[in-house]
């Protein structure tokens, strides 16, 4: 399985697998997030994706800015000194993919300078209007996520009539919008942005039918690593959610998702390989 990168030219960049999905690494160079296990320093975040990486990992995902539930967005210069030398301290040791948690058009760009392949966008291309035309130019993978209103309110309408095709609709939107601004559509994945404004139950019907997502026609990030939804389901603790984190991921796979954001990268590649091995 094959994921377009970059496509300068006639010289595409890919990143493959041979195993159900993808597994990209959580790295998030910030003080909040809600994993504390995830949080590093820029002195200490690079150390932190090439230890993913020796596990594994076959995407790092670098955020500047934590978007967990209740969380204020952040200033362009404070997110740009937390991640791009991060990005140029990976790009010394490894040619590993990375993506950029980011909706700031002038941090991706930055960030694309200093070696980053992918945008990982939770606003969808709509934060920054400049986003759609960027990546377009460059013919970078852009990642269009649903979320309602930003993290400091989003968990307080979870409530939908019909979670999916509320969800659904509104990733074909942001779909055809970023394919209008020139994004090639063999570089779109898309994300239903679990714990994202959603309550349980939503989370629980997204992720067993993220495969439906758009008609299958793109690939699908699930990102429900220890998250509060797991939580729920278990009473765990967020340092004891790695089990029903493995298994959920397991069951994501099984209905279509290509790509699974997580905290725990080993953990998570033993699982496909088993998958793998058993699914023959």
């Amino acid at each position: 399985m094959n994921l377009p990168l970059i496509n300068h030219g006639t010289s595409p960049k890919f990143v493959s697998t041979d195993l159900p999905a993808f597994v990209m690494g959580i790295v998030n160079v910030t003080p909040d997030s809600f994993w504390k296990e995830s949080r590093a320093s820029s002195s200490k975040a690079a150390e932190m994706a090439l230890e993913m990486i020796s596990l594994g990992a076959d995407i790092i995902d670098l955020g500047g800015e934590s978007t967990r539930p209740g969380s204020e967005y952040i200033s362009l210069d404070e997110e740009l000194d937390r991640v791009v030398p991060v990005v140029q301290e990976i790009r010394r040791y490894s040619s590993c993919p990375i993506s950029i948690d980011t909706r700031k058009k002038k941090v991706m760009e930055i960030a694309v300078e200093s070696g980053a392949d992918i945008l990982n966008d939770i606003s969808a291309l709509e934060d920054d209007s400049e986003m759609a035309k960027f990546v377009a130019e460059k013919k970078i993978c852009v990642i269009l996520m649903h979320k309602r209103g930003n993290p400091v309110i989003m968990q307080r309408e979870t409530q939908y009539q019909d979670v999916f095709q509320t969800v659904n609709s509104y990733l074909e939107a942001r779909v055809n919008y970023a394919i209008s601004q020139g994004v090639d559509a063999s570089k779109i994945i898309v994300d239903p942005g679990i714990g994202f404004g959603k309550d349980l139950m939503g989370n629980c019907q997204l992720i067993t039918s993220c495969g439906k997502l758009c008609q299958g026609r793109f690939p699908v990030v699930i990102g429900l690593s220890r998250k509060s939804c797991i939580g729920e389901m278990t009473g765990n603790e967020i340092s004891d959610r790695l089990i029903p984190s493995v298994a959920a991921n397991l069951l994501a796979v099984q209905q279509g998702a290509k790509i699974l954001r997580v905290h725990d990268v080993k953990e998570t590649k033993d699982m496909l390989k088993v998958l793998e091995i058993l699914s023959q």
